[in-house]
Order: C-alpha cells, then sequence, then structure tokens
C-alpha cells in the first residue's frame, strides 16, 4: 500500500490534495504535515514511497526539507508544489534532486500522473536495490578472521575512490569475490564491472579483447568491434590474472592508465574512456619484474592499493563458516534438504591441507552432501573426501 506524505502549511490544500489522492485509489494511505519542521521529523521516523511538499512555509522552507530529505531517504521522490512567485525556486530543486514540480492550484490530470510516475520510479528503486542485495549475496565473502576483516575493512575504505587495486593470493582463494565487491560498493555500481581472465586469452588476441580492433587489423577482423575498455566505460575492468600478459599488452594498458585513451587495433584514433582498473594475480609480480616478464612502471600504476587474500589454510577458524554456506548453497541449488555436518567432520576438515583453497574445500562438501547420509560424519570425510 503505498504511503505518500503531504507537506502543506495551507490546511485548505492539504485538504484538497487528501482528497484527490484518496478518491484516485483506496490503496493510497496519506498522512499530513502542517510545516516543514514537522514533514522531515515525519520522513526521519516513517517510510514513505512519496512525499508531496510545499516550497514557501514557516519553520522550513521546502528547498531545506528537499536538502534533508534526500540524505535522509534519497531514494524517496519528493514533489515540489510551487506558488505563481515559485516557479524559478521549483525549477532549481529539480537540480537539487525533486522528482517534479506541480503549481498552484493543482491541475487533477497533471498531479495524479506525476504521483503514478513517481511511485512507478520508487517500485523501480527499491526492486533495483533488492536485485542488488541479491547480486551481493552472490559474491558474499564468507569469514570472521582476522585476516578477512582486515579486507572487508579495507573495501569499505577504499571502493568510494577511484584508486586501482591490485589484488594478490593464491589460485581459488576467491580474489574474484573482492573485485566484485569493490565495484558493488562504489559509485560505479552503476555501470558494468567487465571481467577480462587475462591467462584464457591467446597473447595474440589479448590486445583485441582489451581494446577491440577495426577492420581488416587482421586476418579475421571483418567488422569493427570494441573492446573490454570501452565496455567497462563508466564502471570498473577487473583484469584477473594479469602476470600472465604480454609485454605488448602491458605497454597498450600502462598508456590507457596513464590518459585514460585506448586505441583499437589496426586504427591510430583515441578513444576516451572512464575506467577503474582493478586486478588480480597469483604470480610474484616483484619477482616477474626482475626477471624482465612485467613491467615495473605498470605494477606501480596498479598497485596504489594491494590486497593480499591469504590461503585458506591461514585462515582455518573460517572453514566452519564456509561449510555451512556451501552446504545451504549447493542444498538450494540441487532442491535438497540442508545436511548438517557434525563436529568431528568439521574438525577433521579443518585439519585438511588445502592446496585448492576455497574452491577444493566447495567441491568437497558438495561430494559430501551428495555422497553422505542425512548428516555428515567424520566417516564419510574420511571415505569421500581423501586426496
Amino acid at each position: 500500500m503505498p504511503k505518500i506524505l503531504i507537506i502543506e502549511d495551507e490546511a485548505a490544500i492539504r485538504r484538497v490534495l487528501t482528497k484527490i489522492l484518496s478518491e484516485e485509489s483506496k490503496d493510497y494511505e496519506v498522512e499530513e504535515a502542517q510545516d516543514g519542521l514537522e514533514g522531515i521529523n515525519k520522513i526521519k521516523e516513517g517510510d514513505y514511497d512519496l512525499v508531496l511538499c510545499d516550497i514557501k512555509m514557516p519553520k522550513m522552507d521546502g528547498v531545506e526539507v528537499l536538502e534533508a530529505a534526500r540524505k535522509l531517504k534519497p531514494e524517496v521522490p519528493m514533489v515540489m508544489i510551487s506558488g505563481h512567485g515559485d516557479l524559478d525556486t521549483a525549477v532549481n530543486t529539480m537540480r537539487l534532486g525533486a522528482f517534479d514540480y506541480i503549481s498552484k492550484p493543482p491541475d487533477l490530470n497533471r498531479l495524479l500522473n506525476t504521483v503514478r510516475n513517481a511511485l512507478d520510479r520508487k517500485h523501480l528503486v527499491v526492486e533495483n536495490t533488492m536485485l542488488k542485495k541479491k547480486v551481493s549475496k552472490k559474491y558474499e565473502m564468507i569469514g570472521e578472521s582476522p585476516s578477512i576483516a582486515q579486507i572487508k575493512d579495507m573495501i569499505e575504505k577504499v571502493a568510494a575512490t577511484d584508486a586501482r587495486v591490485l589484488i594478490t593470493g593464491p589460485n581459488g582463494t576467491g580474489k574474484e569475490l573482492v573485485a566484485h565487491w569493490l565495484h558493488e560498493k562504489s559509485d560505479r555500481s552503476k555501470g558494468a564491472l567487465i571481467e577480462v581472465n587475462c591467462a584464457a586469452i591467446p597473447s595474440e588476441l589479448i590486445e583485441s579483447e582489451l581494446f577491440g580492433h577495426v577492420k581488416g587489423a587482421f586476418t579475421s577482423a571483418n567488422k569493427d568491434r570494441a573492446g573490454k575498455f570501452e565496455a567497462a566505460n563508466g564502471g570498473t575492468i577487473f583484469l584477473d590474472e594479469i602476470g600472465d600478459m604480454s609485454l605488448s599488452a602491458q605497454a597498450k594498458v600502462l598508456r590507457a592508465l596513464q590518459e585514460s585513451r585506448v586505441q583499437r587495433v589496426g586504427s591510430d584514433k583515441d578513444i576516451k574512456v572512464d575506467v577503474r582498473v582493478v586486478a588480480a594475480t597469483n604470480k610474484n609480480l616483484k619477482k616477474e619484474i626482475a626477471e624482465g616478464r612485467f613491467r615495473e612502471d605498470l605494477y606501480h600504476r596498479l598497485a596504489v592499493i594491494l590486497i593480499k587474500v591469504p590461503a585458506l589454510n591461514d585462515r582455518r577458524e573460517d572453514i566452519p563458516l564456509l561449510i555451512a554456506h556451501f552446504a545451504n548453497k549447493i542444498s538450494q541449488e540441487q532442491g535438497t534438504v540442508i545436511k548438517s555436518f557434525s563436529e568431528k567432520a568439521i574438525k577433521q576438515l579443518q585439519e585438511y591441507d588445502w592446496t585448492g583453497n576455497i574452491r577444493e574445500l566447495r567441491n568437497v562438501v558438495e561430494r559430501l552432501i551428495i555422497l553422505s547420509g542425512p548428516e555428515v560424519t567424520d566417516k564419510d570425510v574420511t571415505m569421500f573426501a581423501s586426496k
């Protein structure tokens, strides 16, 4: 049931607006506030789907209410009510984030159309927020160990900036989760997160993949094609396993970072891009630099912020939480009852040498769930989780 707040100091106009909205839909729940201060207090305490707010009011005018409400509840659309002399101010409120404005006396059709559109927008914002929470849950970082707590804290501090981040750690530790969290918690979350696995692309194709190409640039280039940097414009590009990138591609990435421009293969035309770069590697890049396989200048461009993801063997206290998480997730995927793990089974899994890290643990948990009885015991672990 949509909940609407009317903030208006003229009682007659409040009554008219309430009557119009109540007659438009029985589902509308309409509340009133007689000045800006009362209105902002109601917004603080209540959960509204739409606010109609007069501009000229005692105690707190409509512009002040709008600015305060945008900080408190930015998802709630605000429609400003303007008198004839307030028109310039009403237009200015649109720049401050108002959804729309309506003039006094309110035109019935204009008012109702504005209300419907504003409520539709609120519904979409809520839907998108819920969807984003689902996406975030998919890439949730499970663990309470000091090393994971430190990573989460660093993400909170760094995400809002455009600082480049280099994520290091062995294979299977969850470096891609860090990249996803950085993107989703950033101001770029509305843009795309483009992932590139540098190790999976042949060296002769990596430049075309990253920067695109023009028709005729090479034998199979039968049309112009945009690259990953262009696709990530306004968002984030995640260069996974960057230690496997060819030196020629590294030179072009360095130029893209320095100048915020790229050139498609076969073209001399610059294309401006606005991209945040997050990179990851399982290699020791300082060793790669010493052996001439990685550019030192690119390393320093990428490693503004360094995040090291620990091996699972270094955070064994998180294994019970990870087992519970994977057991729940796997049962949902397979549509089966969630299986519990005995204390002895969990202790035994905590003592394993996890060379494949979290990826290996997930595979073992899935195998145990499929092959064991209602409860996974230490005997099941001995029988089915052996390496």
